[in-house]
């Protein structure tokens, strides 16, 4: 369908070459004729009016409505009595390439995707109000680039939400805000890479595909660090011989353990021995059920530890805004490193975001969303107790994902295959391996964007498929 421009009269960029031999009339029929043909202007698409056209190029208006007559009547445009000037439906010759479509995703019963909060309930009315606070408020001079670390008022705002409730070091002159995880990690692998680093370590299993791809685009080499069930083995991070590691130490990705005490003095120990430093993922701590809070690893060595934060899990990943809580002595390093990639991010949304979260709607916000994903959680437990008991479930206690352990035998990748055929999105262990290996056959089940109904209809199609037919 043709963009169906609004206003008076849409411009359209014709030129004319008064010193050429040619015919002004004849210049600009041409080029409108190209313009059809070659499907710069579509089929249905309206035309300048002939008074309007005639002003901008600076010639009369009788030129320009002889043009589009001998035009109309060359079959190119459509004109009717009191409507606008518009291309011929039949008028264009050479095929204009269609776009490819985006991928759409077939319905499905039920899509257990993970890292995807409940994309529903965004709390728009919320979002808006903030946003008008904020606009309504914000000097003048906000609106120019400012300062490459981000809005002041959101720096403010962020530290002392993360002082308050993950216990971080968080100092607003040494907070930088982002666009999102990804440039976060982005930002902090460019300013080690600047300090001597070459080698940086993840936890394995992990998100092996991120990590090598920005550790690459930084000039690092990336290599991986078993987890167990006290999380990332320390012992095996020092015998890399990295001096830097990305960890997810309050909510393991994708097992869900939490760091040990132990393991977290280890770390720090580590970091200190090795004048190295950790990169805490701290992506969806906000989120507990079973146990007690867990503070920020930041907290405990804030000279040895780049805090990465963001909003993608607790309000929406489209948003793009997140915070790197930076060491002293690559505070200056992260910011010059912003500066250059993008010369900060959208001061509006930092503005809005920072309003909602002093206002207290963003804990409301989130209060209400641990009940929902509570109640995901139990549907999930009980689904797959009632048609797959052999199917054990772990990383419970905080998140929006879950790690399903098949009985032995089971074929990871048959099962996936198997439940997409029958509706249902299952997503196995092996993609979050270095390794890729299929054994032990898990499931990582995420249950954020997925109702508590579509939870049990999606387990009750894949049963037998989960259970190993028993």
């Amino acid at each position: 369908m043709p963009v169906q421009w609004a206003g008076l009269s849409p411009e359209l960029l014709l030129t004319v070459d008064r010193d050429s031999g040619d015919r002004l009339c004849a210049q600009l029929e041409g080029q409108l004729r190209d313009a059809i043909r070659t499907g710069r202007l579509q089929a249905g698409e309206r035309l300048p009016s002939s008074r309007e056209l005639a002003r901008i190029l600076g010639l009369s208006r009788g030129l320009v409505q002889d043009c589009y007559a001998q035009l109309q009547a060359e079959g190119y445009l459509v004109t009717r009595v009191g409507s606008a000037t518009r291309v011929a439906a039949c008028a264009q010759v050479e095929p204009v390439p269609a776009a490819p479509r985006p991928e759409t995703r077939p319905r499905m019963v039920a899509d257990f995707r993970h890292g995807v909060p409940d994309l529903a309930s965004f709390p728009v009315s919320d979002w808006l109000w903030a946003t008008r606070e904020a606009a309504r408020g914000m000097p003048t001079a906000d609106l120019d680039y400012g300062d490459p670390r981000g809005s002041s008022a959101l720096r403010e705002v962020v530290a002392g939400y993360l002082r308050r409730v993950r216990g971080a070091a968080a100092d607003p002159a040494r907070t930088v805000v982002c666009s999102g995880y990804a440039q976060g990690l982005s930002l902090a692998l460019r300013a080690l890479a600047g300090t001597g680093v070459r080698v940086v370590a993840y936890e394995d299993p992990g998100g092996p595909g991120t990590a090598r791809a920005a550790a690459q685009a930084s000039g690092l080499t990336a290599v991986p660090v078993p987890v167990d069930r006290s999380g990332v083995d320390v012992r095996a991070l020092d015998a890399t011989g990295a001096r830097a590691v990305i960890v997810t130490p309050a909510h393991q990705w994708p097992t869900g353990v939490v760091l040990a005490p132990d393991r977290r003095h280890a770390l720090i120990e580590w970091a200190q021995r090795r004048d190295a430093y950790v990169i805490e993922d701290d992506y969806d701590a906000e989120f507990r059920y079973d146990r007690e809070p867990v503070g920020s690893l930041q907290g405990l060595a804030a000279d040895r530890v780049i805090s990465v934060g963001t909003v993608s899990k607790s309000l929406a990943p489209a948003l793009r805004l997140g915070w790197l809580l930076c060491p002293p002595a690559l505070a200056d390093a992260l910011t010059d490193l912003k500066r250059i990639a993008d010369r900060g991010s959208p001061a509006l949304d930092q503005l809005a975001l920072a309003r909602l979260i002093e206002s207290g709607r963003y804990d409301r916000h989130l209060r209400r969303m641990r009940t929902t994903y509570a109640g995901r959680r139990t549907a999930l437990v009980t689904a797959l107790a009632q048609h797959a008991p052999s199917v054990g479930l772990s990383g419970l206690a905080a998140g929006f994902h879950a790690v399903a352990h098949l009985p032995a035998g089971v074929e990871e990748a048959a099962v996936v295959a198997a439940a997409r055929e029958r509706g249902v999105g299952l997503y196995g262990m092996s993609e979050c391996r270095t390794s890729k290996a299929p054994t032990p056959p898990q499931l990582v089940l995420g249950f954020g964007n997925v109702t508590e109904r579509a939870i049990a209809e999606g387990i009750g199609a894949v049963a037998e498929l989960l259970d190993g037919g028993r």
